[in-house]
């Protein structure tokens, strides 16, 4: 069980997506984490725009990610809006299978 940043609501992971600050310094950005393994801290929101505005209000992910600064949420925004009407999982986009060999 993981609690959202954004609503607050506890879910199973598997319903969340992970987000983790990539890049450096004053380019920090929000970056979906499809499989769970990029490095550092993450945080779980659900995959809706409502809850990443939720999130965005609270300034519940400098919070939950430690992180100093703005965080850019320009990339997450993109990924959402492209993946938010599917339902279940969060799923990687397609042709990023790294043992996709078909």
């Amino acid at each position: 069980m993981r609690t959202c940043v954004g609503c607050r609501s506890r879910a199973v992971k598997s319903e969340l997506l992970r987000v983790v600050a990539g890049g450096a310094g004053a380019e920090r950005a929000l970056v979906p984490d499809l499989d769970g393994r990029l490095p550092g801290r993450g945080a779980y929101l659900h995959p809706s725009q409502g809850c990443l505005d939720q999130a965005e209000r609270r300034r519940a992910f400098s919070r939950a990610l430690r992180a100093e600064g703005p965080l850019d949420d320009l990339e997450l925004r993109r990924w959402l809006a492209e993946h938010e009407d599917r339902p279940g999982r969060p799923q990687r986009p397609a042709g990023t299978d790294e043992g996709d060999t078909t």
